[in-house]
């Protein structure tokens, strides 16, 4: 008899100290990795589903979920290795926390709460039109992001570790409590070229904020609800999504675009560091995309870059 016709074992050790954690016998052949990642969670609550990094290396890929057993290079007695991933938190909670969070520090230096500039300048408002407009658009920006969280994303990972939203939120807090605080600065001074400045800056926040958003839906489109497949992004009637014929991540080019605008408009130090650091680790993730589709597709467009078309 073959090992698909019988119910197979499998043995789960530490990854780190070989110690075997459980030991599940008459498993269906057709399990999948999630079912195994259950059962194991009876034995062992502490590690729920999302907290689990089953593999069939010490050192090896985590497997995926929808990974099933019969398929995998495993005897009838199927060795899998166990590494904790840490506390777990979802998706939508870390990026409801990342961008609320901007939203209301900014709009706290905005308003001039006391404590912050001053006695005298408690809930006074900037005579500038630009510090005005700006507020408009950072807030903007924050609000379009939350309410794409809510209805527009789809997350093919369920969660990512907890630590991970205290690295997050002070990068995003600490910089719009940086930058908000120079521009709602009763100092403050408007950009050199005046209102010719803010309406160029204006109008390429605006484009690339539209950018984003058509990207984002053109993305969510591409997989189904509750599925994990993944397509090759194509433009679409859109003019916005045309972007993809040149890179393989045009939401993080607008997005980097928007910022570029903002810093032009604000004229302000902190505004351009944020772009640059975020512009850096978007290069990184935009590579990390770009080099999983060309190893996934055979067929990937060749005249793609990752994030600038034609350089990067």
């Amino acid at each position: 008899l073959h090992f698909k016709e019988l119910l197979g074992k499998v043995e789960i050790l530490d990854a780190k100290t070989r110690e075997k954690l459980c030991f599940l016998d008459k498993v269906e052949p057709q399990a999948t990795i999630a079912e195994i990642k259950n059962l194991f969670t009876k034995t062992h609550p502490q590690w729920y589903p999302a907290r689990q990094s089953l593999r069939l290396d010490p050192k090896g890929k985590s497997l995926k979920d929808e990974d099933v057993l019969q398929k995998l290079p495993v005897g009838t007695t199927a060795t899998l290795y166990f590494r904790d991933l840490g506390a777990q938190i979802s998706w939508v909670t870390v990026f409801l926390t990342e961008y609320a969070g901007p939203l209301f520090i900014y709009l706290l230096f905005y308003f001039r709460v006391p404590f912050i500039y001053g006695h005298k300048y408690d809930f006074t408002s900037s005579r500038h039109t630009v510090v005005h407009l700006a507020c408009i658009c950072h807030s903007f920006h924050y609000i379009k992001r939350l309410l794409e969280t809510l209805f527009v994303h789809r997350f093919s990972h369920g969660t990512m570790p907890l630590r991970n939203i205290f690295k997050n939120c002070t990068y995003y807090w600490g910089f719009a409590a940086w930058m908000a605080y120079y521009i709602n600065h009763p100092l403050y001074t408007p950009p050199t070229y005046g209102a010719q400045q803010v309406k160029l800056a204006l109008a390429i926040f605006v484009i690339c904020q539209l950018g984003n958003f058509s990207i984002h839906m053109a993305l969510r489109d591409l997989r189904p609800a509750g599925s994990k497949t993944r397509k090759i992004p194509y433009p679409t009637k859109n003019p916005f999504t045309w972007l993809f014929l040149l890179v393989s991540c045009p939401n993080y080019t607008y997005e980097v675009g928007s910022w570029i605008g903002f810093a032009i408009m604000t004229q302000c130090l902190p505004v351009a560091l944020f772009s640059l650091v975020g512009f850096t680790q978007m290069t990184i993730w935009a590579k990390g995309k770009h080099r999983s589709y060309l190893k996934e597709f055979r067929d990937y467009p060749p005249l793609r870059m990752p994030i600038i078309p034609f350089l990067l």
